[in-house]
């Protein structure tokens, strides 16, 4: 027989429904589990991935400097051609990058910045030669190539389906038992999705943290601090079934990571408790107490809770970032000078963000303990529209930045420079565009970056099931 329906159970669902709203409503509820395993902080490491949406032109973004190779870039770039003498001079690599990235030449310079080139979905290593003979649908082909949204999941998942429900950096988290979930600073994604826990969603520097009205700083009202005793104690009473000791135990963790991570969460640069060493990283992208860089602004938070590790717990820790307005099918440059427009905007905002967060971390001592990395929905055309702009490809460069970096040098195959070529999936005239096929995977990629994370082959193998396909597990740039 059912018990009856009292006045104070109807209240107690009441007190748990409304609590689980706000707690929801604050970026909480994602990682109800965060800081319910061991926390280790030894020997910390910390990847940060920043995510280009959009479908960043890496064409653009790294461009060959020797005599042939350049010719072929600028002879089917044509008005989108960076020129060669404006280009950031990676050494004797062969390469440059867009003027706009200038902000990241000391950090090539200092052997902690490396290119990895033609990166992408991949089920199975593959030529143009079997991309051809495969029919339509084939497991063996990434679903929905091209595709903003699929081709998302592609890179945040790993693999080649687009229906995936975990990403590349949830299951990593799973397999290596972190302390918490992927803490993401720039909205959801599938990136750190796990099995049984989702990323933590935190707000901008400068931001309450937490349900609002029972947070610390809420409770010194009265009435605010009988109602947080009242749910501590409703969460505190045992359950009958176990799918409500499962919430209450969830909900009692999330207020105690909101009351933890508040005040790192809320610091603005200047304020007291602010680290110098980082506020003077990112002081160029500070205007009247605002970030005028938006990426820059995530960064920052990311780099304070590095800095506070120990706070925040765990001694390893995967952070998502983002960036959008990378569909640039026109105006990607201003006429008359490729240089410039609206691709060089948006570089010239990551580069820039990028430097200022790298030089926070050797502030604070923890350049050879982070990595950050680049992802993107996919490259684009190597051949321009008629807009001035780019459409959508497949295979693109990306950049991995840090001391364990082993910079001065470039990863990868960088594709043949000829549409219609060996690495052009086109054949007929109209398909003539440079939408390059990946000759590295998502997959080896994110292996070299979770083997120097510390992830073992068990780990690598849950992580990413697909890694199995590819002979070469790393690509060497760690």
């Amino acid at each position: 027989m059912k018990p009856a329906h009292t006045p104070l159970n109807a209240a107690r669902r009441l007190w748990l429904k409304k609590s689980a709203a706000l707690l929801a409503g604050s970026g909480l509820a994602g990682g109800l589990m965060l800081g319910s395993r061991v926390a280790r902080a030894a020997d910390y490491k910390a990847l940060v991935c920043i995510f280009l949406y959009g479908g960043n032109d890496g064409m653009n973004l790294v461009v060959p400097t020797d005599t042939t190779r350049y010719n072929q870039y600028a002879g089917v770039r044509q008005a989108l051609a960076i020129p060669r003498g404006a280009l950031v001079g990676l050494g004797s690599s062969g390469f440059g990058l867009h003027p706009a990235l200038g902000a990241l030449a000391p950090h090539w310079n200092s052997g902690m910045l490396a290119p990895v080139f033609n990166v992408g979905p991949l089920a199975v290593p593959l030529t143009k030669a079997q991309y051809l003979a495969e029919p339509e649908g084939s497991p063996l082909i990434p679903d929905s190539l091209f595709s903003h949204s699929d081709q998302q999941i592609l890179w945040e998942c790993a693999g080649s389906d687009a229906l995936a429900r975990t990403g590349w950096g949830g299951r990593a988290s799973t397999a290596l038992a972190t302390t918490n979930p992927v803490i993401s600073v720039g909205g959801n994604g599938h990136f750190g999705v796990e099995d049984l826990r989702t990323p933590l969603v935190l707000p901008g520097p400068g931001s309450g943290f937490g349900a609002y009205g029972l947070r610390p700083e809420d409770t010194t009202w009265e009435p605010n601090r009988l109602r947080k005793v009242a749910v501590d104690a409703l969460y505190a009473q045992p359950q009958s079934v176990d799918l409500a000791t499962a919430f209450a135990s969830q909900q009692t963790g999330a207020f105690e990571i909101s009351q933890r991570l508040s005040g790192l969460v809320a610091t603005m640069p200047g304020d007291t408790g602010s680290v110098p060493a980082i506020d003077a990283a990112f002081a160029p992208m500070v205007s009247d107490g605002y970030f005028t860089n938006g990426l820059a602004a995530q960064l920052y938070q990311v780099a304070k809770l590095i800095q506070g590790h120990n706070t925040v717990q765990g001694d390893r820790q995967i952070f998502f970032a983002t960036m959008g307005g990378f569909d640039t099918h026109s105006g990607q440059v201003s006429y008359g000078d490729p240089a410039n427009g609206e691709h060089a905007g948006l570089l010239h905002a990551l580069g820039d963000a990028l430097a200022a967060f790298q030089s926070a971390m050797v502030g604070i001592g923890m350049a050879n303990q982070v990595t950050t990395f680049t992802q993107a929905d996919f490259g684009r055309t190597f051949a321009p529209n008629s807009s001035l702009g780019t459409d959508h490809a497949w295979g693109n460069h990306q950049l991995v930045m840090g001391g364990a970096v082993k910079g001065g040098k470039t990863y990868g195959t960088y594709p043949t420079l000829v549409l219609g070529g060996p690495d052009d999936v086109g054949v007929e005239d109209w398909e003539l565009q440079g939408r390059w096929i990946p000759t590295s995977a998502v997959d080896q990629y994110a292996a070299t970056l979770l083997s120097w994370f510390g992830a073992t082959d068990a780990q690598l193998a849950t992580a990413l099931p697909n890694l199995a396909h590819f002979s070469q597990r790393s690509l060497g740039f760690l």
